[in-house]
């Protein structure tokens, strides 16, 4: 089966999962401002993969607008975060970003990334810090936003190649 990995980066985790999955499968790799839907047409397999943005995946309305035109091919997205992958954070996620059809056509895999404050852009540091003042005044935090806090000033990366093991098992099906 041909293969093509399309990803959406902020921060180069996703990237770095795309660029696993691409190697691993021999597959072509693009950043998706660099794909139209006609490049896609060779290709059996296509995958898309974008780091979360308030548990929206960066830029996953490429694929869901065009989910149509991919009708005949295998279509897998996957997300990276910093949280640790948790069945309740994949569902929220899943039902954020498909609707209940697209969950039927689209095979969804969650890969923990990290967090590096200095890659941001402004906008989004602007974001984050307004975040970490919001959680520094709770009087309680979940394990996750506790996390958030302790790894906000030090970059932090949990990507591991090992994570892309499943997706390429079921790819291989």
């Amino acid at each position: 089966m041909k293969a093509i990995v399309i990803y959406k980066s902020k921060t180069g985790f996703a990237k770095k999962y795309a660029e696993w999955i691409a190697e691993e499968l021999s597959a072509d790799i693009f950043d998706v401002s660099k794909v139209n839907i006609k490049m896609l047409e060779p290709y059996d397999v296509v995958i898309y993969g974008g780091s979360l943005y308030a548990v929206g995946i960066n830029g996953i309305q490429w694929i869901t607008k065009n989910l149509d035109k991919l009708e005949n091919k295998k279509v897998i997205v996957f997300a990276t975060g910093a949280s640790p992958a948790r069945q309740e954070v994949i569902e929220e996620i899943k039902n954020k970003n498909f609707t209940s059809d697209q969950q039927k056509k689209i095979q969804f895999f969650y890969f923990r990334g990290g967090f590096d404050y200095s890659k941001l852009k402004p906008f989004d540091k602007m974001l984050m810090t307004i975040l970490k003042w919001r959680l520094k005044t709770k009087k309680e935090l979940t394990p996750d936003e506790n996390g958030m806090l302790a790894i906000y000033n030090k970059p932090t990366d949990f990507t591991c190649k090992k994570n892309i093991e499943e997706m390429i098992r079921y790819i291989d099906l």
